[in-house]
């Protein structure tokens, strides 16, 4: 299922479905819409988008009520998550998907936002966007590679093959195609043997880790956990992203390598998406081609109408 790409002046909006927005993040909050309203955006805020009822997070009904909101109004084209944090599953079983799937529209959103972006694609079919957030992306350096990438793809709806802004590395040659599914590694193995979880057969899986929360044998950990879940047994390719604490002794690549020498599928490593680094935009649930050996990723049929 496919919605509509943006026009320069149509209306973005800002949801909060994970970690609040405290009084100090308020500039940077700013700082990011203003990027959007620089590149000829409006901008609607949801009700309850600076919520922390509960003192650590808004609460669940506040949550879905501003998801349903932002799907209901037909003026709003996109909505963009305003960051991340640890609960947005919180949310999943209260979500209405029947609605947002009568009313498709791009939705983005990182970190704990892969969540949210998963579950929508698993059901509802709709595919959603994963790329960096309002505040901790946008609302620090701006960087004109990932706005140029956000118009090249949601406002042209061109497909293809995904930019790089930086080399990218083979880890593993071969050639597959699949659906891209994936996000951030800790907020996907929460929705292993869900409803909300995406169906893992004859995919390409892209992760990505936050480095500060998830050192590297908590990954080797969660790897381990989706590998119980047979879930490499299920996969076509395997794309891999930023790990901010990558050293010449230990990196993310080296914990896939020893955990997946025995698999065959092609992994490709690149650091353009992920936490505290630029992202390309990638489409959770669009037919792509990995090669690992040329280091690239096509996206083989449209994602917009």
């Amino acid at each position: 299922m496919l919605s509509n790409k943006l026009k320069l002046g149509d209306t973005i909006g800002i949801i909060s479905p994970s970690a609040p927005i405290k009084e100090d993040l308020r500039e940077r909050f700013s700082r990011g819409i203003k990027v959007f309203e620089n590149m000829g955006f409006n901008i609607k805020l949801s009700k309850n988008v600076y919520s922390n009822t509960l003192g650590y997070s808004a609460t669940i009904d506040e949550k879905v009520e501003d998801i349903k909101e932002m799907f209901l109004d037909k003026k709003v084209k996109a909505i963009i998550c305003s960051q991340g944090g640890q609960n947005s599953n919180t949310i999943l079983s209260h979500i209405d998907y029947e609605l947002i799937k009568n009313n498709p529209k791009i939705i983005m959103g990182i970190s704990d936002s892969t969540a949210l972006l998963n579950a929508i694609y698993a059901k509802t079919g709709i595919i959603t966007y994963h790329q960096n957030d309002i505040i901790w992306g946008l609302g620090g350096e701006v960087s004109e590679k990932e706005i140029n990438d956000f118009k090249l793809r949601l406002v042209n709806g061109k497909i293809g093959e995904i930019e790089h802004f930086t080399k990218w590395k083979c880890i593993k040659e071969g050639e597959a195609e699949g659906k891209l599914i994936g996000g951030n590694l800790s907020t996907l193995v929460k929705l292993l043997n869900t409803d909300y979880c995406p169906d893992f057969n004859n995919s390409i899986l892209f992760l990505e880790v936050y480095a500060d929360s998830t050192p590297l044998d908590e990954v080797d950990s969660k790897i381990n956990i989706l590998n119980q879940y047979k879930v490499f047994d299920k996969i076509k390719g395997l794309w891999i992203g930023y790990y901010e604490k990558d050293t010449e002794l230990a990196k993310f690549e080296d914990v896939i390598k020893n955990n997946l020498k025995d698999n065959d599928f092609p992994i490709l490593k690149c650091n353009d998406f992920g936490h505290n680094c630029e992202n390309v935009l990638i489409p959770v649930g669009a037919k792509v081609r990995l090669d690992a050996k040329d280091c690239k990723v096509e996206i083989l049929e449209e994602t917009l109408m």
